[in-house]
């Protein structure tokens, strides 16, 4: 039984000594050259993240090269497509067009039939500027009333008396301005 209690402590003792030597020599290591070891571990992890990237593509590259020469079929119903939607935007664009031009015609003629009832009303001595100034959206509300314009009040008070003209130099009182002396200007 002593063997065994002798063999027990004798184990602990080599166990710890080999943790002890360890300590050392890692401890004396990571002393000397940690930092360059820290940073040789950045650098290698950043090159394996663009490599990693780069093969990434690279594979879906040669895939994508054996589909197009496998399966002519699919490109061709691939490129089908792109012109059907391409077709299919076109026409949009062109409606759109259409319907800009129209609101524009309807504009010019708005604009037209302004102008004759102008002048009829000066041919008959009426004045005109009133119905110049009617807004062209009258006819036709909408639901955005951002675009009106907002009512000034008559009952406003002017800023200024009506005799106060700040060209004229008077009623400024200390608010005059007087130019400086010209020449050097004097002392030190």
């Amino acid at each position: 039984m002593e063997r065994d209690g002798q063999q027990l402590s004798a184990r602990p003792a080599l166990e710890t000594e080999g943790l002890r030597y360890l300590h050392v020599t890692v401890g004396s290591l990571l002393a000397t050259y940690g930092w360059y070891i820290v940073f040789s571990c950045i650098l290698l992890y950043v090159v394996f993240q663009k490599l990693s990237t780069r093969l990434r593509a690279l594979r879906q590259r040669q895939l994508d090269r054996a589909e197009a020469a496998v399966e002519p079929d699919v490109v061709v119903k691939r490129q089908e497509a792109l012109a059907a939607a391409r077709l299919k935007m076109q026409e949009e664009l062109n409606a759109q067009v259409e319907k800009h031009k129209e609101k524009l015609r309807q504009l010019e003629e708005q604009k037209r039939r302004q102008k004759i009832e102008m002048w009829d009303s000066m041919q008959e001595g009426k004045s005109y500027k009133g119905n110049a100034r009617k807004p062209p959206e009258e006819d036709c509300p909408g639901p955005s009333t951002s675009s009106v314009l907002p009512k000034r009040k008559p009952d406003r008070k002017p800023l200024r008396g009506g005799g106060y003209n700040p060209l004229s130099g008077e009623g400024g009182g200390a608010c005059s301005w007087r130019p400086g002396r010209r020449g050097p200007s004097s002392g030190g």
